[in-house]
């Protein structure tokens, strides 16, 4: 039973170590956005690539990520152990960014992607389980929430730095990108100093988590999550495409990552808050308002390229994104035993890595043969596909 305090003061009773992996995933997401809120204008005017070219870049990176995912989640469920496997996700992250900086070809830009992303998959699972690890469980949204926020913070601050950055320096992309390095390491240092795993996690389970004894005690409600956030990814694609969308509008060049500020911003404002009410509203109908403003950002987006239109529907599609990537994370904790949530965690992104790679690579090709309004038309489409989705779980289990 929650008691007033509980309910009234959640954010004083967070664990400092969630203040801590929150601060980590801000710095490196301002060292990761600094690079890609530039990269898909970088690959487009100074490699010369075409868009489904981006598109296929940020598909397999993204999907690669996600799909990393599943095996370090398991590492740590089979060692018992999160901090480490996280520590070297972060540091592969880091160390990748000098090769945007002297990437020449599309080749190179793809291996710094992929060799980032990859790092990016390492760290995820373990973090989220570790952060799942920490939170008391009736505060778990609002830590998966508050870590979110600190994460998007940073996805902000770094387009807001390039931004900077590209008018002080004559938009000049590899400067920009060495600079990047720098809050990287500066989350290396502050993981390796500043968390230290919880006790009960110190021993290794002793099991390999992926085998069918083991992946049955995940559950239905577990493999229904997994399902509908397949579905959900369908629907959105990579940011690189609001990034476009904002070149389209007129926007001069070194301003146009300032659309990603605007969507970071709004993010970052709205995870802790919606974190905190996924805690106390069905989380079902909380999806729902979500796919509902996702709709409206993809059509808003769609029918009209001015800047301050574009701006509208970024600014509902960082909405959408707080509304949901924490509640989703939190509905994973929530399904699953505590000694698989690395391995529940890695089978999630396991599968919605697949399908980002699909989403993007759709995006990429509708894009350049049908024009940009019809890949956020398709957006709208497969929401409508995940909204359906969810009505019908919600009447059935209603009955």
């Amino acid at each position: 039973m929650k008691t007033e305090t509980q309910m009234e003061q959640p954010l004083r009773q967070i664990p400092s170590g969630i203040w801590v992996l929150g601060f980590v995933s801000l710095l490196m997401d301002i060292s990761s956005e600094m690079i890609h809120s530039l990269l898909p204008l970088f690959m487009v005017t100074v490699l010369g690539t075409g868009t489904i070219m981006v598109g296929l870049v940020e598909g397999l990176a993204e999907s690669l990520a996600l799909i990393v995912k599943v095996f370090s989640g398991t590492l740590s469920d089979y060692w018992g152990k999160r901090k480490g496997l996280a520590l070297f996700g972060y540091a592969l992250g880091a160390f990748t960014k000098p090769l945007f900086a002297i990437a020449s070809t599309v080749d190179l830009v793809l291996t710094a992607r992929l060799l980032d992303r990859v790092g990016k998959g390492v760290r995820g699972a373990p973090r989220d389980a570790l952060v799942a690890d920490i939170a008391p469980s009736h505060l778990r949204g609002a830590a998966f929430g508050l870590r979110q926020s600190l994460d998007t913070v940073g996805a902000f601050l770094g387009p807001l730095l390039a931004v900077g950055l590209m008018l002080l320096w004559s938009n000049d992309f590899r400067a920009v990108f060495w600079v990047a390095l720098v809050p990287g390491l500066m989350a290396v240092g502050l993981l390796t100093f500043g968390i230290q795993e919880p006790a009960h996690r110190q021993t290794s389970t002793g099991r390999n988590p992926i085998q069918w004894e083991t992946l049955t005690r995940l559950g239905s409600t577990y493999w229904w999550v997994v399902g509908f956030g397949a579905i959900f990814t369908l629907a959105r694609f990579s940011e690189a495409f609001l990034v476009l969308r904002a070149q389209q509008s007129g926007i001069p060049i070194a301003l146009v990552p300032l659309v990603m500020v605007a969507m970071n911003a709004t993010y970052a404002c709205s995870a802790y808050p919606f974190g905190k009410l996924s805690d106390r509203m069905s989380h079902t109908r909380l999806l729902t308002l979500g796919l509902l403003v996702l709709i409206a950002a993809d059509l808003v987006l769609a029918t009209n390229d001015h800047w301050s239109i574009v701006l509208v529907g970024v600014g509902l599609w960082g909405l959408h994104l707080g509304m949901t990537q924490g509640l989703l994370a939190s509905m994973v904790a929530n399904t699953v035993p505590a000694d698989l949530r690395g391995t529940a965690y890695g089978f999630f992104n396991l599968a919605s890595g697949g399908a980002m790679l699909i989403a993007s690579i759709l995006a990429g090709f509708l894009w350049d043969q049908l024009g940009a309004p019809f890949t956020f038309y398709a957006g709208a489409m497969f929401c409508g596909i995940a909204l359906t989705g969810l009505i019908l779980y919600q009447l059935k289990h209603a009955e």
